[in-house]
């Protein structure tokens, strides 16, 4: 996605689940969002937005919170389940849950090839289509 489209607000929103960092552990890694924080304003922060066409969620905390209990029991299995999650027919937006973008998971990148054979052309494809 050109730069401009990624900062243009009007076509995509980042919405994090916790709007304030919650500090590094003692391994330099942050640290999980606060757990009062998503409840108190994340529902009603994406009921402003409206014609969602996709939510992407991004690490096993967006997973916990967009897939309400229908998450699996580790964050690759959530995420090797990703058609299931986009077919659903729960309300809203479709929900593609995804790993958290860091280095940390280069590792879990090369173990789970079928996330960039797979799940990436699907993921451009719905985003492009969503910018349409």
């Amino acid at each position: 996605m050109p730069e401009d489209v990624f900062y243009d607000a009007a076509q995509v929103a980042i919405v994090p689940m916790g709007f304030c960092f919650p500090g590094l552990d003692e391994r330099g890694a942050d640290k999980p969002p606060r757990k009062e924080c998503a409840p108190a304003w994340h529902d009603a922060v994406m009921a402003q937005m409206a014609n969602i066409a996709l939510i992407l969620a991004v690490g096993q905390y967006a997973h916990a919170w967009h897939l309400k209990g229908r998450k699996s029991k580790t964050l690759t299995e959530t995420v090797s389940n990703w058609r299931a999650y986009l077919a659903s027919d729960a309300p809203g937006p479709p929900i593609l849950p995804l790993p958290h973008p860091s280095w940390r998971n280069n590792g879990w990148l090369k173990r789970n090839s079928w996330f960039e054979a797979e799940l990436l052309p699907e993921l451009r494809r719905r985003v492009a289509d969503g910018l349409r």
